[in-house]
């Protein structure tokens, strides 16, 4: 039997409802209406990208969004003095930093500069630390690995007890944050990376296999345990032939066809985890604007 297709664009519709809903009751009840600030430095195609839809999913919530596009060769000081404005100005409830920044900049430095209770990322060292200490609730937790338990309480209910959960990579962005929830949800969690010794036999022993390593397609049917969940992270492009040439399609890093004949439930790519992503960065920042305004904001 075919595995179920978790479909994130449908669960990313829901989100954006909730955000929409609670971005309007607080401008009605309060006269807040919930401010996200996009900062981009360079010309990097991707990130004009990524920006402009960040942008427009911003206005079709009712948020207040700006965009702030700097040169590529604008100095540090004038980048953080930037992030000092919009750190003050109460209209804005978040900032997002667009990464990677250009060669000669301090992207550490810069995050590092966002105001904890704007930092609608959840990249600032003290957004991790809450998370790491148990206390999401007071945290901004990183967009992706947010939107990724969304999809896996659709699947498998808010509580992950008894699960076994192999979190492929270690990034700060996507593999540390979503062990640390999966843990929160009582998961039994090992983290794995390019140095972990025969992945495909651990990760056979998940019940949860969560992908974030940023290879196309590394991991098949081998990695997957019969009966399985697959949240696949990874968004690679690669070249398809098969659609004329120089034609290319997306990608993630497991092998969809032959992981879906074994698993039970499983992200495609393109559709699964990428609308989430956007999504739940809407969703913080409209709980950005509730607890500046002390309000209870919503539960995604």
């Amino acid at each position: 039997m075919a595995a179920t297709r978790i479909d994130g664009k449908q669960a990313a519709e829901d989100v954006l409802a909730t955000v929409r809903a609670a971005a309007a009751d607080l401008e009605a009840r309060r006269g807040v209406k919930p401010g996200l600030a996009v900062v981009l430095v360079g010309e990097d195609p991707a990130s004009q990208v990524y920006v402009g839809s960040k942008g427009r999913m911003a206005g079709e919530c009712g948020f207040h969004s700006v965009t702030h596009r700097l040169p590529a060769d604008v100095a540090q000081d004038e980048l953080l003095a930037l992030i000092d404005r919009l750190n003050a100005d109460p209209a804005i409830h978040g900032i997002l930093q667009q990464l990677p920044l250009p060669e000669g900049l301090d992207a550490d430095a810069v995050v590092g500069r966002i105001h904890p209770d704007k930092d609608v990322d959840g990249l600032t060292v003290v957004n991790a630390g809450r998370l790491a200490s148990g206390l999401p609730a007071e945290a901004f937790v990183p967009c992706t690995p947010a939107g990724c338990m969304v999809l896996l309480r659709r699947a498998l209910g808010a509580d992950l007890s008894g699960r076994r959960a192999v979190v492929v990579g270690r990034s700060n962005l996507v593999g540390k944050p979503m062990a640390q929830l999966l843990l929160l949800a009582n998961a039994t969690v090992t983290v794995a990376h390019s140095r972990t010794r025969d992945l495909p036999a651990l990760c056979r022993e998940a019940d949860i296999l969560v992908a974030a390593i940023g290879r196309p397609q590394a991991l098949g049917a081998d990695c997957v345990k019969p009966g399985g969940v697959v949240i696949d992270v990874g968004i690679n492009r690669i070249d398809a032939p098969e659609r004329g040439e120089g034609k290319t399609r997306l990608v993630g890093d497991v092998a969809y066809e032959p992981a879906a004949a074994v698993a039970a439930a499983i992200t495609p790519v393109p559709g699964g985890v990428g609308p989430m992503t956007i999504a739940m960065l809407m969703a913080n920042t409209v709980t950005a604007a509730c607890r500046a305004a002390g309000e209870t904001p919503p539960t995604f």
